[in-house]
């Protein structure tokens, strides 16, 4: 039989309405979590590391995967705070391999973290999806926020569209979408009001793509020789969505992106997170080739698949169906996985409201991560896992 990859699920602390027994019954060995109650910026103790992974095997589990210890917007724009700020992305790097933990995610999105714009998306067999819709992305960025520069970043199909749309939405709609997108959605480690949010792009104004990745680069060259001494691999997210955003730079984004990364920053501490979502929501991402060029570089797995629309608009597909060539994927991955000495984590990345869970109030349910979703969507994986490698 097979090493198969280690099944894992996400779990956002003490505030999160799915109890951590649920996970274990749900076929998780590990969790993957975060301290999301310390500060970006500040230092993760050794004593608040210790409090989170006795909760987790007080409930038959461990602590397997940190996701996110994040980079501050202070690193990304190299701004004033960088410096504190990077020595205590150190400490805290020491002090979880003081405590055992060895895969650290993050990742290098400005300002937003991963974008979407309905939480509440109904699919034809009545469950629920969440959705990133340009359009309605468009609509916040010319008519809501009014951003100077709009006009210039989308095509005439979308303008038009926009413009149809923004007078038919209410109250209701516009407060959705605004929300969706400022606010921030679970494992954001940011959250702003409207004058927030525009005072945060304007500290973009003068970093474009290139500037961005010297930051990215600059940051591992400091922090990549400590991680590499403890033993820690940092995995890096990829864009959520991968493309630009309301004007701000994408840099990890596409194969050739991973491929200047490892080539700037060579060490073996300098990892990925592979997650099929995100790559497979632009349809010139070859997520089979991007597997087998990175094979060894990859420390973490995010299995998901979204399905495109032709408008640049997604939504989450069931983890079997949608753009994602799942199957040939993992023939990837478990390929790699049999020269590891242990398995690879990974997780079932988000699932669909159904069942039960259409009984709960939205609010109720972190969008994206309802148990009964993701437990089917680890069940399919387990099972395509075993049936690739009879």
């Amino acid at each position: 039989m097979k090493q198969l990859l280690q099944p894992t699920m996400r779990h956002f602390g003490p505030k999160d309405p799915t109890p951590l027994s649920y996970l274990r019954q749900a076929g998780a060995r590990g969790v993957v979590t975060a301290l999301h109650h310390i500060g970006v910026g500040e230092v993760w103790s050794t004593a608040e590391i210790r409090k989170r992974q006795e909760e987790i095997e007080n409930a038959g589990m461990q602590w397997t995967v940190v996701e996110s210890l994040p980079v501050s917007e202070a690193i990304k724009t190299r701004g004033d705070a960088m410096e504190r700020h990077l020595t205590n992305y150190v400490e805290s790097l020491r002090n979880l391999a003081a405590c055992g933990l060895s895969i650290v995610t993050y990742n290098f999105m400005p300002v937003m973290d991963w974008t979407r714009t309905d939480l509440d998306y109904y699919l034809p067999d009545g469950k629920s999806a969440i959705q990133f819709s340009l359009i309605e992305l468009a609509v916040f960025d010319l008519y809501i926020l009014q951003r100077p520069e709009a006009d210039a970043a989308y095509d005439a199909a979308t303008l038009a569209a926009a413009e149809k749309l923004y007078p038919q939405l209410d109250t209701d709609a516009v407060e959705r979408i605004t929300a969706n997108i400022i606010k921030g959605l679970p494992g954001s480690e940011e959250s702003f009001t409207m004058e927030e949010f525009r005072a945060a792009l304007a500290t973009y104004r003068d970093i474009d793509e290139e500037r961005l990745r010297e930051n990215l680069i600059n940051f591992l060259r400091r922090v990549c020789p400590v991680a590499e001494s403890l033993g820690i691999k940092l995995v890096i997210h990829p864009d959520d969505p991968p493309f630009q955003l309301l004007g701000l730079p994408r840099i990890m984004s596409t194969q050739a992106d991973f491929a200047r990364l490892i080539e700037e920053v060579p060490s073996p501490a300098n990892g990925l997170c592979f997650c099929t979502g995100s790559l497979g929501v632009r349809p010139d991402n070859d997520l089979v080739g991007i597997a087998e060029a990175f094979r060894d570089r990859i420390h973490f797995i995010h299995l998901r698949s979204t399905k495109r629309n032709a408008d640049g608009s997604f939504y989450e597909a069931d983890h079997l169906e949608g753009d994602v060539p799942m199957r040939e994927v993992v023939r990837v991955l478990l390929r790699e996985n049999q020269t590891r000495t242990s398995p690879i984590p990974m997780r079932p990345d988000h699932g669909h409201r159904m069942l039960d869970d259409l009984d709960k109030e939205v609010s109720k349910i972190n969008p994206g991560y309802p148990i009964i979703g993701r437990m089917k969507g680890l069940a399919e994986l387990t099972g395509l896992q075993h049936g690739i490698s009879v």
